[in-house]
Formats: C-alpha cells, sequence, structure tokens
C-alpha cells in the first residue's frame, strides 16, 4: 500500500441538484471512475464477485448499478465475469440478474458442481484447510462488488465477507468457517446434569442452545446468539457454560485469513473495492428473504484498499441511528451506549470492527484513510441545475 492514509471515495445518497449530472446514478460513475481501472490489461479476465441473493432476497447490488460497473471494465479492455456460489448463480435471474441485463457472463465461482477448487492450509484452530473457488482463483482482475449490510455471526456483511465466505466452495463456508466458534470449549459437561442441560435450552429465547440427551452434548449456535445472557442467569448456580469474546471473534478473524488468501491471488494493482451502503438489513442476503431497512441509505464507497473500504463503511453507518420502527420484532436490540448500530443488532460481542482490524494485522491495508466525496450536495446545490424536470430522450409516439 501507497504511504499515507489510503483514499476512498464517497457518493452520498443525498442530492445537491436536480441534475442528473449530480444524482447517485452520476456519483456511482464518479466513483469508478476515481479508482482508475487503467490498471486493467488488455484481455484481462476480470472476476466482479457479488452476492447474487437467494430466492426472495431482492435487496442486493441493483443491476442498473452492476451493468454500468461491467461497462467501465469494458471500457477499459478488459473481460468481465460475475461469480458467486452455484446456488445464487442458477436462480439469480429470478432477482433480475442475466447475462443480458448485466452485460457480462455469470459463472459459479468453483465450477458447476461446486468442486473446481484450489486448497490453501490455514491451521487456524479447528480449520485446517479451505478451498478457494477455481473461478475466482484464475482470474487476473477482481472487482469486489458488495451489498453492504448487518450479518448475524459477524455483526456486519461487506468487502471482507463477500469474498472470505463467497470466494469458497460450499463446505469451506459452511462446514468451517461457520463452525471455527466451536474450537474453544464453553460448556463443562461434567458440572451440568441432563435437568440442567434442558434448562439452559429454555433459558434462550432465540433458540440457540441445543441438547442431545442421548449423548449428553450441549452446542450453542453462535452465529444466531444475540447475547443477551439469559442462559449465564439461568446457569449461575452450577456454572457449567462460560462463552467468551473470543468464541465470536474467531469467525471474523478466520474471515480476513480467508479473505487475505484471495487478495494473494491478485496483484495488488488489480484489486478493486466497490460498498453499496443501500437497502442496509439486520441479516445477510443468504436468508433469502426481503427485510426492513434497518438504517438509512448512505450512498457508495470505492478504494483499493479493503481495510480502508472496510473501516470507512462502518464509520459512516456508525453515525446513523437505528430506525427502531423497522426493526423485526424477533430481533432483541441492545441499548448499551456506545454501541455500533450493527451491535445494538447483532449483540455487543459481534463487533463488526474486529475483522477490519485483523486484516490491518495481516497487512491487507490499512484503517488511516482519507475520505474523499465527490459530487457532493453541498458542492452540487451551487450549480445550476435544470429548469424542468423530465424525460428528455425522443418520444416513440
Amino acid at each position: 500500500m501507497s504511504a499515507g492514509p489510503s483514499k476512498v471515495y464517497f457518493g452520498s445518497v443525498i442530492l445537491g441538484n436536480t441534475g442528473r449530472w449530480a444524482a447517485f446514478g452520476a456519483k456511482v460513475d464518479e466513483v469508478v471512475k476515481k479508482l482508475n481501472f487503467k490498471t486493467i490489461d488488455k484481455k484481462d479476465k476480470v472476476a466482479i464477485k457479488m452476492h447474487l441473493g437467494f430466492n426472495d432476497g431482492y435487496q442486493t447490488v441493483p443491476v442498473f448499478f452492476v451493468r454500468r460497473i461491467v461497462q467501465a471494465v469494458k471500457d477499459a479492455g478488459g473481460y468481465p465475469f460475475i461469480t458467486d456460489n452455484p446456488t445464487a448463480v442458477y436462480n439469480a435471474v429470478e432477482r433480475g440478474y442475466t447475462q443480458e441485463t448485466c452485460g457480462c457472463p455469470i459463472i459459479p465461482v468453483a465450477g458447476i458442481k461446486d468442486g473446481y477448487t484450489y486448497d490453501f492450509d490455514v491451521n487456524f484452530h479447528n480449520v485446517d484447510t479451505l478451498k478457494i473457488g477455481g473461478v475466482l482463483y484464475d482470474a487476473d482482475v477482481l472487482v469486489d462488488l458488495t451489498h453492504v449490510k448487518g450479518h448475524n455471526s459477524c455483526g456486519f456483511g461487506g468487502a471482507i465477507k463477500n469474498i472470505a465466505l463467497g470466494g469458497y466452495h460450499g463446505p469451506s463456508r459452511w462446514q468451517k468457517i461457520h463452525g471455527v466458534e466451536q474450537s474453544i470449549p464453553y460448556w463443562d459437561a461434567d458440572k451440568c446434569t441432563p435437568e440442567h442441560a434442558k434448562k439452559l435450552v429454555n433459558a434462550c429465547k432465540e433458540d440457540c442452545i441445543k441438547y442431545d440427551e442421548k449423548k449428553h452434548k450441549l452446542t450453542l449456535s453462535f452465529g444466531m446468539c444475540n447475547q443477551c445472557m439469559d442462559c449465564i442467569k439461568a446457569d449461575e448456580t452450577i456454572g457449567c457454560l462460560d462463552f467468551k469474546q473470543e468464541n465470536f471473534s474467531l469467525f471474523q478473524e478466520l474471515m480476513a485469513i480467508g479473505a487475505n488468501e484471495i487478495l494473494k491471488t491478485f496483484d495488488e494493482g488489480k484489486r478493486f473495492f466497490l460498498n453499496f451502503l443501500l437497502d442496509i438489513t439486520p441479516f445477510c442476503d443468504c436468508w433469502g428473504m426481503g427485510m426492513p431497512n434497518i438504517l438509512n441509505d448512505v450512498g457508495v464507497l470505492g478504494s483499493r484498499d479493503i481495510v480502508a473500504i472496510e473501516q470507512a463503511s462502518l464509520d459512516l453507518i456508525g453515525k446513523q441511528e437505528v430506525i427502531e420502527s423497522m426493526v423485526p420484532p424477533f430481533v432483541r436490540l441492545h441499548n448499551d451506549p456506545g454501541l455500533h448500530p450493527f451491535q445494538r443488532i447483532n449483540g455487543p460481542m459481534k463487533n463488526p470492527y474486529i475483522a477490519v482490524d485483523y486484516a490491518e494485522k495481516l497487512g491487507m491495508g490499512s484503517t488511516d484513510y482519507k475520505l474523499v466525496e465527490v459530487l457532493s450536495p453541498k458542492k452540487t446545490a451551487k450549480q445550476k441545475g435544470p429548469s424542468t424536470v423530465s424525460e428528455t430522450a425522443s418520444s416513440f409516439f
């Protein structure tokens, strides 16, 4: 990375002028321009990694913007393709993503059977290896195109999460990355009777605790745990349950490790990051359903530094207030002072900055950034706008 703060370009959803040249679409174009796709060589194969959603999950990056970004890659001489996991690719058409609408092919990240992969050694707690999607591994250029939202496992789904989970084949995601939290013991079987274990199960309103009486085994699903501590209160007289911050931190740390391995497969000048802070929902797009926006739309960010863009995204969101009237009834808000909005939704131990800080320690980028706003409302408000606002294309009638 270059010396000094990393540049993060920002286009706000707030407009200062009624002219299209000052509207959000123009700001997206300007942010892409500032990223400087000129480092893309002619005929480079450009992987645009995005989440295409599932089933009824329609709040991903709008195809309107995807198409413009695809065109910018083509204008630079690259050959773009969109990639995501096979299931999302196969039914992407249901959410409007096709080769025709996006302007480029859509290819499963690890092949049509999710088996085209490259291994790398992790040796991180209970995870030995992970398998990178071969299609992503083979690309020359990465455009990490992300819909920013909350995430029940790590508090925040951003650019790191987009490639750290979405860049790997299914078993790596669901059986290894999701599951690393279990590598730190949190339940003492010898202290706990079956009757007490059932009491702990009943204490969890989120249904995160499961107990197998035949095996005398209790498990906690850290992904959905809101850290309400009702189970700990129910366990006060016995003391057999003791989960820690580390149980929650491991998921984010492994995400950073996984993202770093993918970034290593691309030259530094061929990595681009775009974060869309729109339709900010409490949980991930992989839930496959629409959810209410629990924060106001913010805008679009672009950077060559994955750590800087994540830090800036979280800082901008941190200035927002949770729209409590839009929070689903199955979410219990935390009201402790000083919590980030995503911690209020997903719990204080799911601090969304953990992955960002760990990524910086791995040398992936810098949390020191300079926010450069494009077409700011303050500046464009001083410029002359159109006298009328209407469709200007020739009528076909």
